[in-house]
């Protein structure tokens, strides 16, 4: 018979060893009804009176598409360097401004959870570590309705990158990655200082415009351009324009900040939470 580390690539005897070493991870185990059906009752609230209901999940991107591919293709079609194409920019502006708008939408939303769920936080026991995945698997249903609109507008106008698309997700799985560490961070911070959400809301304006979204990289002055190196996320965003835009495999080079930074934030996050959660419960 096979021994039991030989059953296979995952077998249940790991998956309960991995449980065991990690019991925080267990835990959020136990739990993913809960976590299934909260997102799925958030989901249903946010259109629940609306007439359309769930059908402004697609207009809504839809329409934002439209408007960058219609206009901006008039517009600034030829004003992309190195790209001929009529969509060329319109492509490099949802590249950017679509998967920027999945890791704001993970870390505003993650700085706040705790104090918007403190009556259940009080009245329930769970684990807390719940209420973050949470809002990573909402901020991921809607991504994944807006980047599918996109997907399929890549495919209409024949400027889908072939197989190079699938690097974007471990370009995905990096940002994400960061975002949940540095919402953990804020997430646990703004419990105790509540000016820590004010001043994130004001740093991730000035983090947008910093970061090569709108804008390419070779539009910048050569000061400003050394400058990009502290700033974790353009190599991400760059990574997304290079696979969508120029149909190329990314510098993976560019992404070691943002991984590493990741890394960290999750580690620190995860010992702030920790140590940090039973009086977490008396602050609220």
């Amino acid at each position: 018979m096979p021994s039991r580390a030989a059953v296979g690539p995952f077998s249940p005897y790991q998956f309960r060893r991995l449980m065991i070493t990690f019991p925080m991870l267990a835990s959020v185990w136990r739990y993913r009804g809960f976590i299934g059906g909260s997102v799925k009752r958030e989901f249903q609230i946010k259109y629940r009176n609306s007439m359309l209901g769930a059908a402004w999940t697609i207009l809504s991107p839809l329409s934002m598409i439209v408007v960058y591919t219609m206009i901006f293709s008039q517009v600034m079609g030829t004003r992309l360097p190195g790209t001929a194409g009529t969509f060329a920019y319109s492509i490099y502006l949802c590249a950017g401004v679509l998967t920027w708008g999945l890791f704001a939408d993970i870390t505003t939303r993650s700085q706040t959870v705790f104090i918007e769920n403190a009556g259940l936080i009080k009245k329930l026991q769970f684990p807390r570590l719940c209420l973050p995945v949470i809002v990573v698997l909402n901020a991921g249903l809607n991504f994944a309705i807006i980047f599918g609109l996109f997907t399929l507008f890549l495919l209409v106008s024949s400027n889908f990158p072939g197989w190079i698309y699938f690097a974007i997700f471990p370009v995905m799985a990096v940002q994400i990655m960061f975002a949940i560490g540095l919402g953990m961070i804020l997430g646990v911070l703004n419990v105790f200082f509540r000016d820590v959400g004010q001043f994130y809301t004001i740093l991730l304006q000035f983090w947008f415009w910093f970061t090569p979204v709108v804008y390419p990289v070779a539009a910048l002055p050569a000061s400003v351009k050394d400058l990009l190196i502290w700033n974790p996320m353009a190599g991400v965003m760059g990574a997304y324009q290079t696979v969508l835009v120029h149909g190329q495999a990314p510098d993976w080079t560019a992404l070691l900040p943002a991984t590493v930074m990741g890394l960290a934030c999750c580690a620190l996050g995860l010992q702030l939470f920790r140590k940090r959660a039973g009086e977490m419960v008396d602050e609220l």
